[in-house]
């Protein structure tokens, strides 16, 4: 599977443990607990082959990117985190940064 692919779907299941570990209630609630220790194994073992291809700092600003990003629409869709101005523009920053990352990194 190509890196990108595997990139991708490590976001996903990093983002999916960060979710279920909100769900857990402080790793009170069994089925969410288990979730959120499963996403984040699967994310790591997804990510370790992509970093025998990309360069690790690209390969963690995305990751990392990415998944702040998302999760963060995520707090203020589900929960109803506040998105103010300063939130709004600072994902905009991550975004804009890790695309910075990618463009310096392009051979």
């Amino acid at each position: 599977m190509p890196a990108a692919a595997l990139l991708a779907l490590a976001i996903i299941a990093e983002v999916l443990g960060t979710v279920a570990l909100r769900m857990s209630d402080g790793f009170s609630r069994p089925l969410p607990s288990v979730g959120a220790v499963l996403g984040y194994v699967l994310a790591f073992a997804l990510l370790a082959p992509v970093l025998k291809e990309l360069d690790i700092g690209l390969v963690y600003a995305i990751w990392a990117g990415v998944g702040t990003a998302l999760i963060a629409v995520i707090g203020v869709l589900a929960w109803g985190e506040p998105a103010g101005a300063i939130k709004v523009l600072s994902i905009a920053a991550v975004i804009l940064g890790v695309v910075g990352l990618n463009l310096s990194s392009a051979h």
